[in-house]
């Protein structure tokens, strides 16, 4: 069977990357897939980078080991410090029911909403730099002519987008797409300082609609589309108010996406054609999701007790399992129709008749 081509969009969210990471590992096992381009923001960024490291070297095999090398690193550096742990977000876990911050996290907390880095070298204070120096060979990565890689990232000055493809990759793009304000000076590329490419695309879209072929569109989404209680106590609440940030760029972006699908509908043009590039891609994509919904709350706030590679693999796991689901369940429907309905989920509440809209299931888009 011809494989299935497929563009991945990956999240940046910290810790639940590793998901992402269980995600890819599972989706390399498929050779009935192609992997044809990554858009990837922080976290996704990370996987997007080391998986085509790998790829490069040694195909499938070289991609997973790649990702395995890049979170073993990880593991070893929280083993070090606690800087991964703000990075990664496992303080969220403070806010959950039952959990009890630890000094070292109130105190972060503190200094975190009083303090902001100054201008420094990210090869000297900023400990991704060693991660990726150690496991990510960027020449590899710009030479992998199998995969067409964004990384996107947010331009201090103008708040504007900026998006890097593999060709122009560096270790200093990937960080800047990772980079939290509150925790990491802003990082220069070209004299220019960006922060993390969430506040803007959590991960970009546009590239995928306007610079690649492929039909099939799998978001990989670490962020739950809705969270069933309303968030209590001042921790949970700024971790909400983070998240929605996060969220909201790709929301966004998704919601642009379903404008466009339905005015094509309601207007009777999706079966003319179009001599806009662009406007033939977004009438003909089919979009797919795998999340992690909200247990992965459950599994940074339990993981905790354990070390952080446990906490690290858990997380893996919980992604290698939600795609062996999807492949099970929707592996026939690649080339054929999309199983997210973008204009139910993203306008049939808010535009429609003005009340939010629950997640649903996945299922079925029309076309």
């Amino acid at each position: 069977m011809t494989p299935r081509r497929l563009d991945l969009a990956l999240q940046g969210g910290g810790t639940q990357g590793a998901f992402t990471w269980g995600v890819l590992d599972r989706l390399l096992e498929d050779e009935r897939l192609q992997l044809a381009a990554i858009s990837g923001t922080s976290a996704g960024a990370m996987n997007a980078v080391a998986l085509a490291s790998g790829w490069a070297t040694d195909g499938r095999r070289g991609a997973r080991e790649a990702l395995r090398n890049f979170w073993s690193r990880v593991a070893e550096g929280l083993r070090l410090g606690n800087w991964v742990d703000a990075w990664l977000g496992w303080g969220q876990a403070a806010g959950a029911p039952g959990a009890v911050p630890s000094p070292m996290q109130m105190a972060w907390d503190m200094a975190s909403t009083l303090l902001a880095p100054v201008h420094a070298d990210p090869a000297v204070h900023n400990p991704l730099h060693a991660i990726l120096r150690d496991t990510v060979d960027f020449d590899a990565v710009r030479g992998c002519r199998d995969l067409k890689l964004f990384v996107a990232a947010t331009h201090v000055r103008s708040g504007r987008q900026r998006v890097w493809r593999r060709a122009e990759l560096g270790i200093e793009a990937v960080l800047a797409s990772a980079c939290l304000p509150t925790l990491f000076p802003a990082v220069e590329v070209d004299g220019e300082a960006y922060w993390d490419g969430g506040y803007m695309g959590n991960p970009a879209l546009l590239p995928l609609l306007a610079e690649t072929p492929t039909l099939d569109l799998m978001l990989v989404q670490v962020h739950p589309s809705a969270r069933s209680e309303v968030p209590l106590g001042g921790a949970a609440v700024l971790d909400r108010i983070n998240e929605i940030t996060f969220h909201g760029s790709l929301v966004k972006e998704l919601r642009s996406l379903a404008i466009l699908r339905k005015l094509i509908h309601d207007e009777g043009l999706a079966d003319r054609p179009f001599h806009e590039p662009l406007f033939r891609k977004a009438a003909a994509l089919r979009v797919h999701r795998i999340e992690g919904g909200e247990k992965l709350d459950a599994l940074a706030s339990a993981g905790l007790l354990y070390p952080a590679w446990h906490r690290l693999l858990e997380l893996h796991r919980a992604g290698h399992a939600a795609a062996d689901t999807w492949l099970t369940d929707h592996f026939t429907h690649l080339g054929r129709h999309g199983t997210v309905d973008l204009v139910a989920d993203y306008l049939g509440g808010d535009v429609l008749n003005g009340r939010p809209h629950a997640a649903a299931a996945p299922r079925r888009a029309p076309g």
